[in-house]
């Protein structure tokens, strides 16, 4: 089978090339004629593990090209995917210019018995209307059109890809769901479900599992907030109820608010839907502003146990808006440096990955450095916003050496909060009391604010 694969980004480049390892004949086709010179070149503009070498072999083995020819390669395929971007507008909805567009160039080159995806991330009645574009920019003639969500989560794409926990297909013709079937064999005969519906229903079902999965996070935060205050421990909690089979554990753990390409704009979208169909969905409203208040709250705590110092100086370990990506759209440690910079505070960060991206979006202020220990020389206080793995691996007893001052904000609860004090350090943590050292001074309540992680020592910052 030809697969075409329109939109050579995230999903677009990941999908294909998964497609191309299990036998396909794939071509990733991009306006961007840059891009395409750089993936023929070799050179991935992504990081995702295991894509490069995923690449090179489906490419040293014939089956994955890149072109910017979207006429001559459409019209040789058994299936075209739209897999193009879909921006937020201002009201929260999504800008569909870019599958609109897509839609009218395939139309004028597609194939009678190709079948058109879409995979891009789509409002309800979206896969309709490009049925409408494809009949009217291809002199009439009827094309078949299915909706195909990607459930990708970035640092696990092709585990995800491949192992995935379902396949979800939309169609409304007759026929289009066996093809789609036919597509994605090798991985039903691996015991992947395969679940067949309708285009608007397959549209709702990743905007409702997206939303699902954002209210556990913001749900977990919550909890977190109230063992704070009551001397609870947010891990025992969310170990307690995630036990139960009705609630799973996944999406239980505590952080500084979702980011990302998807949770962000999806539950924007989702909401900005059930506002245009009269169907309001308060709890998703409420969880879009919670998130964005989240941050702010934790750019706060900092700002609270480093305040008196007119020269202050913070260092940020992660910038990405999870481990194992380089995305840092929409990421909480974006709007914590930004809030830090604001106030004065003199900021210094590293990231594996995802510092050139950084780089564009915080500009000179921001001082990087090639390791966490660089930049935590001289911090006043030390905040973990990304669960790297090599920031689990800390050295706490060199870390606590090289800080002027004794904070370690641990927004990801990655470090042991004993081994945090016993190296003189202040362990702030998400759900869980202020951790001290044992030898600190009387602590001061500052009026007003939490107590779980504003009661800070009387000492030297």
């Amino acid at each position: 089978m030809k697969v075409v694969m329109i939109g050579a980004g995230y999903v677009g480049l990941t999908t294909g090339t998964c497609f191309a390892s299990l036998g396909c004949d794939v071509c990733c086709v991009d306006l961007n004629a840059e891009r395409i010179r750089d993936l023929t070149r070799g050179e991935v503009p992504i990081f995702e593990p295991g894509l490069s070498d995923l690449i090179a072999q489906t490419r040293a083995a014939g089956r994955l090209r890149f072109s910017s020819d979207l006429g001559a390669e459409v019209a040789s395929a058994d299936f075209v995917f739209i897999a193009v971007g879909t921006p937020s507008r201002p009201d929260g909805d999504i800008d569909l210019s870019f599958v609109e567009a897509a839609a009218r160039d395939i139309g004028q080159a597609i194939a009678d018995n190709a079948i058109v995806v879409v995979k891009s991330t789509v409002v309800a009645g979206t896969a309709r209307a490009v049925g409408e574009i494809l009949k009217k920019h291809g002199g009439g003639r009827s094309t078949r059109v299915a909706s195909n969500p990607e459930f990708l989560r970035e640092g696990s794409a092709i585990s995800d890809f491949m192992r995935a926990d379902r396949i979800v297909v939309g169609a409304d013709e007759p026929g289009t769901a066996a093809a789609m079937r036919e597509l994605y064999r090798p991985l039903i005969e691996r015991g992947v479900p395969f679940i067949s519906t309708t285009t608007t229903d397959a549209e709702l079902i990743k905007y409702a599992a997206n939303a699902f999965l954002a209210l556990k996070i913001g749900f977990i935060n919550d909890v977190a907030n109230i063992c704070e205050n009551t001397g609870g421990d947010v891990a025992a909690v969310a170990r307690g109820i995630g036990t139960d089979r009705r609630i799973g554990e996944n999406f239980l753990q505590p952080g500084p608010g979702f980011g990302g390409s998807c949770f962000p704009k999806d539950t924007r979208a989702f909401a900005a839907t059930g506002r245009r169909f009269r169907s309001p969905q308060p709890l998703i409203e409420r969880l879009i502003t919670a998130n964005e208040e989240r941050k702010a709250m934790l750019s706060d705590r900092i700002l609270t146990a480093i305040s008196g110092n007119e020269a202050a100086r913070v260092a940020v370990l992660g910038v990405a808006f999870k481990a194992r990506t380089d995305d840092v759209r929409e990421s909480a440690a974006l709007t914590v440096i930004e809030a830090l910079m604001r106030a004065g505070v003199e900021v210094s960060g590293h990231d594996p990955k995802a510092r050139p991206q950084a780089e564009t979006i915080l500009g000179p202020g921001m001082i990087w450095h090639d390791d966490p220990y660089s930049a935590a020389r001289g911090a006043d206080a030390v905040a973990i916003m990304t669960e790297w793995d090599e920031y689990r691996e800390l050295d706490l007893k060199r870390l606590s050496a090289l800080m002027a001052g004794r904070h370690l904000f641990d927004f990801r609860n990655i470090l042991d909060a004993e081994s945090a004090t016993r190296h003189g350090l202040f362990y702030h943590s998400l759900g869980r009391p202020l951790a001290v050292p044992s030898n600190s001074r009387q602590r001061t309540k500052v009026a007003g604010a939490s107590p779980s992680w504003a009661d800070v020592a009387a000492s030297p910052l």
